[in-house]
C-alpha cells in the first residue's frame, strides 16, 4: 500500500510503498477513504509524542469501509462504512467498563501508538468496543472531518460544558477546533462570542453562527470585552487553542459558576499555564478538560447533522490527495490554516488484497 512515512522527528514525509497490515485478532483493517490532517499529526511528527516510534506513519481523523476483520470481531464485517474515535479504549478496564473508553487505560491511537491513516489501509485494534458505523448519508470526507476536532468539541461544548439554549459560550481560538465549537454551541441554541487574532478566522465564526467576535490583537482586556458583551460574563467559555493567555481568558471571562473546558492541547511552554484560582473560588467557576468522544456518545452527533442541523463540510477547508498529506502537514507548524483539511485517498490498485500483507512495526 501508499503511505506518508517519517523515519525521524521533524525529518522528511516520504509517500512509499510499504506493507499492508494486518487484523488483530480483536481488529479490523480499514480501507481508508478520506482522513484529515490535524495539529496532533503535526506535534507526533515534531517529537512532542512519547508513543511514536519511528519510523511512522501519521493519521487518527479517518473514515473508510472495513476491508478485514480478526478472528475475535463480531460486529463487523468487510463492506460496512465506519469511523473510530481517535482514542480507542480496551473494552475491559475500569475506566471503558464505565462508558469511559476514550480515556481508557490501555488505549490504542492510531497515528501515534501505531501506524496512522496517511496510507489506504490502517489496522484498528478493539474494533467491537469502538468502530462507529456511518449513515449512508454521510459522505467519507465529511465523516473525516469529524475527526478529533469536531468530536472532541462536541465533548466540550455539549457533555463537559453542558451548553443549554440562550446561554453564553466564549470560544477563544477559531482553528479547527474553535470553529467546530462555534457551529455546535449554536446548533444547541446558544449565543457565541469568537476570539482570535485573524481577520478570516473571526469572519467564518460569524458565518457559523458567532454572535460576536473579538480580535484579540485589538482588546486589550478580552475577558473584560466579553463579560461586557454578555451581561456578566459567559456560562460557558472553551480554550480551544491551548495557550496561557487563551487558557488564562477563558477562566476569568466566566460569570459566577460558569463553566471553562480546556481543549487545546497545552504543551511546551504552556504546559503549566497560570489559572485565576482566586476567580475560580470567589465565583464558584467549574474547570474540566474534554478529549475526544467515545464511540457510544457518537450517535446524537451524528443525528444532529443528519438532521441538517450541523454541517461538518462547512469546516473544510480544502481536499488534497495523499501526495500532498506531507507538505501540508509541515505547513501546520505555520498556523496559517483555516478550517480542516482531509486527505482523500483515490485507491492505488495494489494493496487491495481480501487478506492484507504484515506491516511493519511503528
Amino acid at each position: 500500500m501508499r503511505a506518508i512515512v517519517y523515519d525521524e522527528f521533524g525529518g522528511p514525509l516520504e509517500l512509499r510503498q510499504v506493507p499492508d497490515p494486518t487484523p488483530p485478532t480483536d481488529g479490523v483493517v480499514i480501507r481508508v477513504h478520506a482522513t484529515g490532517i490535524c495539529r496532533s499529526d503535526w506535534h507526533g511528527w515534531m517529537g512532542h509524542d512519547p508513543d511514536i516510534r519511528p519510523p511512522h506513519v501519521p493519521g487518527h481523523e479517518l473514515a473508510g469501509v472495513v476491508a478485514a476483520t480478526g478472528a475475535g470481531v463480531r460486529r463487523w464485517r468487510p463492506g460496512d462504512r465506519v469511523t473510530v474515535p481517535f482514542a480507542v479504549g480496551c473494552g475491559v478496564c475500569p475506566e471503558c467498563q464505565a462508558g469511559h473508553t476514550h480515556i481508557c487505560d490501555d488505549y490504542f491511537q492510531p497515528g501515534f501508538t501505531a501506524w496512522g491513516s496517511f496510507a489506504e489501509f490502517v489496522a484498528i485494534r478493539y474494533a467491537d468496543a469502538n468502530l462507529v458505523r456511518l449513515p449512508d448519508t454521510l459522505g467519507f470526507v465529511e465523516s473525516a472531518s469529524l475527526g478529533c476536532r469536531l468530536v472532541t468539541s462536541f465533548r466540550a461544548v455539549v457533555h463537559q460544558g453542558r451548553t443549554r439554549p440562550g446561554e453564553w459560550v466564549a470560544v477563544h481560538g477559531c482553528g479547527g477546533v474553535g470553529l467546530a465549537a462555534v457551529s455546535i454551541a449554536h446548533a444547541q441554541g446558544a449565543q457565541v462570542v469568537a476570539v482570535d487574532v485573524r481577520t478570516e478566522a473571526l469572519r467564518w465564526a460569524t458565518s457559523l453562527g458567532a454572535r460576536h467576535t473579538l480580535d484579540a490583537r485589538h482588546t486589550p482586556d478580552i475577558a473584560s470585552a466579553i463579560r461586557d458583551l454578555t451581561g456578566g460574563g459567559a456560562h460557558v467559555s472553551l480554550d480551544a487553542l491551548g495557550s496561557r493567555v487563551t487558557c488564562y481568558n477563558s477562566v476569568a471571562c466566566l460569570r459566577k459558576r460558569g463553566r471553562h473546558v480546556q481543549v487545546g492541547l497545552l504543551l511546551a511552554a504552556d504546559r503549566d499555564p497560570l489559572v485565576p484560582m482566586h476567580l475560580v473560588i470567589a465565583r464558584e467557576l467549574e474547570l474540566r478538560g474534554s478529549h475526544g468522544l467515545p464511540a457510544h456518545a457518537y450517535p446524537p452527533l451524528l443525528e444532529l447533522i443528519c438532521s441538517s442541523r450541523l454541517a461538518p463540510s462547512q469546516l473544510v477547508q480544502r481536499t488534497i490527495s495523499l501526495a500532498e498529506a506531507g507538505p501540508a502537514l509541515v505547513g501546520l507548524g505555520q498556523f496559517s490554516g483555516l478550517g480542516v483539511t482531509v486527505v482523500q485517498i483515490e485507491p492505488s490498485g495494489q494493496g487491495a488484497q481480501s487478506t492484507p500483507r504484515p506491516i511493519a512495526d511503528g
